[in-house]
């Protein structure tokens, strides 16, 4: 082996000695980072994109179709050609009817939280510890949140009506003063709606109290008691503050759900019945002076302004209430440690 093969070069040396002869590191390719970039752009399109098309199809488009179909009194054939601006809009929210159907949306959102929230807390609470047959019991509180709104819609008109199940079950009890007449009663029909509601889709907020309850460390509730607080005080200070994120998310769900609340009340009462009943809402309204009654550019119309209502009220609770969820979670552009 000659001298020439055992003498570093001039790059050995200058790595080894950390470029102390004054040669500058040779810098690594760019290419392979901007490579990378690519890909992770590639692999971003190709995720999101498929996803990114079905919401503009079938969300963003029949959104900006029925805004156009709206300015039009159209009869659902043909294109729409006798344009009468925003004539639709303003008869909407000057109809007695539909400001009635939005009140009925109003106090069904309101009851909706009140009544729902307590009952899915203490069921959560009580589901939480160990009690024997607690799979049984968790799975028949969740039964009616996915049995179909036709079948309960149906179920429940057959036996709340004057010579149904109900009134029969209240007789044979000696209970027949307390026979009501529970869906076509203007003062009690509301409850009964409510009523309906809250055994549907309370299983829904405990299921999703009971995920929350899991998050909860169980060290927190087993030092308050060895302290000296009771069971009450532990879930008060404790639970509740913790369980927080997760029942404002269930109160944004129930919000919206109620704001768009539908095949319950048409499946019960009926396109024209829940007028006189007092349970009508904004959807059912939209059917009945929509499509049933052939004028489908008003239809629209009354869609556009449900979609209006919903995403106000959305973006108002996003910005009071979700958003001290999130502000931990989002990295300010350009934050390093």
């Amino acid at each position: 082996m000659s001298v020439r093969e055992n003498t570093p070069t001039r790059l050995e040396v200058d790595l080894a000695s950390g470029g102390a002869t004054g040669t500058t590191p040779v810098a690594p390719p760019v290419r392979r980072r901007r490579s990378s970039s690519v890909g992770a752009r590639v692999e971003i399109a190709v995720l999101v994109g498929p996803a990114l098309i079905v919401f503009l199809g079938f969300v963003i488009f029949p959104v900006v179709m029925a805004a156009y179909y709206g300015f039009f009194s159209w009869q659902g054939y043909g294109p729409p050609t006798d344009f009468v601006g925003f004539r639709n809009y303003v008869t909407i929210l000057q109809d007695p009817t539909f400001q009635e159907a939005l009140t009925h949306n109003g106090v069904i959102v309101v009851l909706s939280l009140v009544l729902q929230g307590p009952v899915a807390i203490l069921l959560a609470l009580l589901l939480n510890r160990k009690l024997r047959g607690q799979s049984l019991i968790r799975v028949l509180i969740f039964v009616p949140y996915v049995i179909s709104e036709v079948v309960v819609g149906t179920g429940w008109s057959l036996m709340l009506q004057s010579n149904g199940a109900v009134n029969g079950m209240l007789e044979k009890l000696g209970l027949g003063a307390f026979t009501q007449d529970w869906l076509s009663n203007p003062d009690i029909a509301i409850w009964t709606l409510m009523v309906i509601i809250t055994w549907k889709y309370v299983g829904f907020a405990v299921i999703l109290f009971l995920a929350g309850l899991q998050g909860i460390p169980e060290e927190l509730p087993e030092a308050a008691a060895i302290d000296g607080a009771s069971f009450w005080q532990i879930q008060r200070h404790i639970t509740l503050p913790l369980l927080a994120p997760t029942l404002r998310i269930w109160a944004f769900l129930s919000i919206i759900g109620a704001l768009q609340l539908f095949d319950l009340v048409y499946i019960i009462w009926g396109q024209y019945i829940a007028s006189t009943a007092g349970t009508s809402t904004m959807a059912t309204y939209l059917v009945a002076n929509g499509r049933n009654a052939g004028n489908y550019g008003y239809g629209n119309a009354v869609a556009v302004v449900l979609f209006l209502i919903s995403l106000v009220v959305a973006l108002i609770y996003q910005r009071f209430v979700l958003s001290r969820d999130t502000e931990g979670a989002i990295t300010e552009k350009g934050t390093s440690k």
